[in-house]
């Protein structure tokens, strides 16, 4: 195998790999419903995050955004494929960190998402595969364009859904009642 391709491979096997943890954490493979959907939109749902993409994919396709810029300090040392698979490598930690009981526990407590059971395997993979999008996205457009799009996805959810990557990060780390009721609709 060409040294080239090996960030690739290495890449597939690091969804593989999470998938699997994932399965071995217990997570069901599927929404439970039976069936799966390209696309669900209703937050307030058993269904929400049990789907192949749902009101949370934005804000995975920004993570891939905030990590092509985060990794680019490394651009001399280091081919876009590596700084991929690093990016990729972090996405997987987290897909796995956001499923464990703790987390999914904590979500419970601090946010609206109360009958938030954790993501279906398939909805973490779909996840990842969104990082992998905005990082590709953000290689090959402006800077201007990825703030753009970055802005606009949190605006969008957030006037959607009350929610998005910012508010979800702020109200797992440090949640706000103010927040919690604007998002409840109160």
């Amino acid at each position: 195998m060409s040294r080239d391709r090996l960030p690739y491979v290495l890449t597939a096997f690091a969804v593989l790999a999470a998938a699997a943890v994932l399965l071995a954490m217990g997570r069901v493979p599927i929404c439970t419903c039976g069936y799966i959907k390209l696309w669900h939109g209703e937050t307030i749902s058993s269904e929400n995050s049990q789907h192949l993409t749902d009101w949370y994919t934005p804000s995975h396709l920004l993570h891939g955004l905030i990590f092509y810029a985060a990794l680019s300090p490394l651009a001399v040392r280091l081919a876009v494929g590596w700084r991929r698979l690093i990016a990729t490598i972090v996405e997987c930690a987290w897909e796995i960190a956001e499923n464990t009981n703790a987390v999914i526990e904590r979500y419970r407590e601090v946010t609206i998402s109360l009958d938030y059971y954790g993501d279906s395997v398939i909805n973490s993979v779909f996840d990842i595969f969104a990082m992998i999008a905005g990082f590709w996205l953000a290689r090959r457009i402006p800077v201007r364009a990825s703030v753009a799009i970055l802005l606009g996805f949190e605006l969008l959810t957030a006037y959607v859904i009350s929610d998005g990557l910012a508010l979800n990060v702020l109200m797992l780390v440090y949640p706000l009642d103010a927040v919690r009721m604007w998002q409840g609709g109160l």
